[in-house]
């Protein structure tokens, strides 16, 4: 049985298999832009026009980009029996929504969805096998 972590941002995805007793993790980098755009520029004449930044074109771009890197994330866990999903702002709840367009068979397998703050590598691994082999307290 192939349990699946996944730990993303907009910089990078680290993803949690666990195989037995086997754990291994990967880290998928997102490539991913990030845009300052400077304001316009005044007109030549008093009282002219202004030209304007259009963040449009940075948002579209910013899309396309996104969309890539949930694509290389899903080709990675293509063959989970079950999906955990986890990060910061709000990366995560898009990544769940592009699984659920692009591919829904995979979608079905997520089990939790959960918004959780920036973390090392070693404390996603640990969150990924508590939540997947429960450790029994007394």
């Amino acid at each position: 049985m192939k349990n699946i972590g996944i730990w993303l941002d907009k910089e990078k995805a680290h993803i949690v298999f666990l195989e037995g007793d086997v754990t291994r993790m990967i880290q998928v980098d997102s490539e991913l832009e990030f845009f300052h755009p400077k304001g316009g520029s005044r007109s030549k004449t008093r009282w002219g026009p202004q030209d304007v930044v259009q963040d449009s074109k940075y948002l579209e771009r910013e899309k396309h980009q996104l969309r890539n890197y949930f694509r290389s994330v899903m080709d990675k866990v293509k063959d989970a029996n079950a999906l955990v999903i986890y990060g910061p702002a709000k990366t995560y709840e898009h990544f769940h929504k592009e699984l659920k367009t692009q591919d829904p068979r995979l979608a079905k397998r997520v089990k939790e969805v959960k918004r959780t703050d920036s973390m090392t590598q070693n404390q996603i691994k640990a969150m990924v096998r508590e939540y997947f082999i429960p450790q029994n307290r007394f």
